[in-house]
């Protein structure tokens, strides 16, 4: 029992660790996504006849953006403060996130100039901080 008294410290102190196989991993820290730019916008599309909605935003992710599970553009009614429409956008294998939406599609109005559009980027960890855009 003394030479298992004296070995146990020994291989503790060495920096030896103890597997049930798969080895040891350190912690990684989750960082939530951020929005780091965006922009939304309106235009009459000749060929279809009809207005496209556009949304647009760059995120960052400390553990990258594959780590990122969506990227949402919540449109709200600034006059009255009410929720218009909500939008996915997707991921171009960057660092931005795209979506566009025909007019019809959508209660917004393209000649309304009174949205304001909240951009938030989820991933496993959580819901990142709102980025607010002002449409005029």
């Amino acid at each position: 029992m003394t030479r298992l008294s004296t070995l146990l410290p020994l291989l503790f102190a060495s920096g030896c660790y103890f597997s049930n196989g798969g080895g040891y991993k350190a912690p990684v820290k989750d960082f939530v996504p951020t929005v780091t730019w965006a922009d939304a916008s309106c235009y009459w599309d000749p060929p279809t006849g009809d207005f496209v909605w556009w949304f647009e935003a760059d995120v960052g992710d400390g553990n990258g953006n594959g780590d990122v599970e969506a990227v949402f553009a919540d449109v709200y009614d600034q006059y009255n403060g009410e929720w218009a429409d909500a939008f996915e956008l997707n991921w171009d294998g960057g660092n931005t996130f795209f979506s566009s939406w025909q007019g019809r599609s959508t209660k917004l109005d393209c000649e309304y100039y009174q949205y304001v559009v909240d951009f938030t980027a989820v991933d496993s960890s959580g819901e990142g901080p709102v980025y607010t855009l002002e449409l005029y």
